[in-house]
């Protein structure tokens, strides 16, 4: 049975700490923290990078760390032939970044995408950075394709457009305002490195930060111009020992 809509959880990362400052892990105990459980269920699926041997240890270093249960769903090294049941058990989805283009192409080939959306509508909370991030959109800001940066239709999880990495790539700000002006990408969402935006059912709930002085944005075309509105986030650092 579907989930009430305001049990559905996004939480896009423009880059988690595991994958940019291990030893700064407040958006991975923010994660947790909404499962609402002793140890949640947290599957870390590392498909965009070709399932990473590097990016799969990172995940269980940093996770051996928190009180969870992880596990990992790899597609290029299948351990279950029920995706569904595998997949529907956990309370956390974690995706890794990669290839934007190539991890939409496997989940659609395995029929993961129909899974994870079934998952998410029965209240398992997905997340992710990078790919992991502008998967769960209409459309993205991709590095999949040698050259400049370009626009990417996703899943669809959740209106229009993101861009991570934001402060922490060069030309990931100027690529955004350039699809946008030329009318190749929706209006949408940029984050900085450790700048999460946490989404309730499909709208946007609440921003936080792993880093005191990131920042989200939101951007839309104006006429011939391209706006773009700051974001200020709630620091993790500073709420570590309150509730969130």
């Amino acid at each position: 049975m579907t989930g009430n809509l305001s049990t559905r959880q996004i939480v896009a990362m423009g880059g988690a700490g595991l994958s940019i400052e291990p030893d700064n892990l407040l958006l991975e105990k923010y994660l947790l923290k909404l499962a609402n459980k002793d140890s949640p269920k947290i599957c870390f699926i590392p498909t965009a990078s070709g399932d990473s041997q590097s990016y799969i240890d990172r995940f269980d270093t940093a996770f051996a760390q928190l009180t969870c249960t992880p596990s990992h769903l790899l597609l290029f090294r299948l351990q279950t032939a029920d995706l569904r049941s595998f997949v529907l058990e956990q309370d956390i989805i974690y995706v890794g970044g990669g290839n934007t283009k190539n991890l939409i192409a496997l989940w659609r080939d395995w029929g993961l995408d129909s899974i994870i959306k079934e998952a998410w509508e029965r209240g398992v909370i997905l997340a992710g950075w990078s790919a992991g991030s502008i998967c769960w959109f209409e459309e993205g800001v991709t590095d999949s394709f040698p050259g400049e940066l370009t626009a990417l239709r996703c899943l669809g999880f959740l209106e229009g457009s993101n861009c991570p990495h934001y402060d922490g790539e060069l030309e990931r700000k100027p690529s955004y305002h350039r699809l946008l002006s030329e009318g190749l990408i929706s209006q949408g969402y940029a984050a900085d490195d450790g700048v999460a935006l946490h989404f309730l059912a499909t709208q946007l709930e609440r921003i936080v930060s792993s880093r005191p002085h990131a920042k989200a944005y939101r951007l839309e075309k104006v006429g011939e111009t391209v706006k773009e509105s700051p974001l200020e986030p709630t620091y993790l650092g500073d709420i570590l020992n309150t509730s969130l």
